[in-house]
């Protein structure tokens, strides 16, 4: 294991697992694939079976845009039109075992809203701290936008951030864009470790 890399985080009654964005327009053959994104299930789901059972919260966020967003190309934005509530792009990927309990958090609803922060727009930072959070694991897509903007979000907000290293895929729309999006990410604070590591 990389030196740089916690050998074990344990578990509490004020963790919390967040999973960003495992789409189906983000995965191979979606309206804005995010490359090897499948790849991020597995860790996910082994990740998610160790909160379930020691009933820690999980949520998941999903981009939730109206036909008009902002982001859109049509709209003078970087993006093909993707994740338009209500259409299968939007859903859940099918190999994502999100627990029944599992508190889902729709952004980037509004068609000026980017979405492209877990917290921008949403009760999330309200719902973590009713429940007590004080650490948050985060995985998900797309490495460079939406986890990018997540994590520096909840950094911001105080909340103790690892990022599940082997559970995130980069957009790279250019090249390198995911590895500054992680050089970032630990500027600012935010721990890494591998899925494995994070013990019930």
């Amino acid at each position: 294991m990389n030196a740089n890399l916690p050998k074990l985080s344990r578990l509490t009654r004020r963790s919390a697992l967040l999973v960003i964005d495992v789409q189906n327009d983000f995965l191979p053959g979606g309206r804005l694939p995010v490359p090897r994104g499948d790849e991020v299930i597995p860790p996910l789901n082994g990740c998610m079976e160790r909160f379930h059972r020691k009933n820690l919260p999980i949520f998941a966020t999903r981009d939730w845009h109206p036909p008009d967003h902002g982001s859109f190309q049509a709209q003078g934005g970087l993006w093909p039109p993707h994740c338009i509530a209500g259409s299968s792009g939007a859903d859940f990927a099918e190999a994502l075992a999100l627990p029944p309990e599992t508190c889902i958090i729709s952004k980037g609803s509004l068609p000026e809203d980017s979405g492209y922060s877990g917290f921008s727009g949403t009760d999330l930072a309200a719902r973590l701290r009713y429940l007590g959070v004080r650490t948050l694991y985060v995985g998900g897509l797309a490495t460079d936008y939406c986890v990018l903007n997540t994590i520096i979000d909840a950094l911001r907000l105080g909340f103790r951030t690892y990022l599940l290293i082997d559970a995130v895929r980069a957009v790279d729309v250019h090249p390198g864009d995911g590895e500054r999006a992680l050089g970032e990410m630990r500027r600012q604070g935010a721990r890494f470790i591998t899925s494995d590591r994070v013990s019930a």
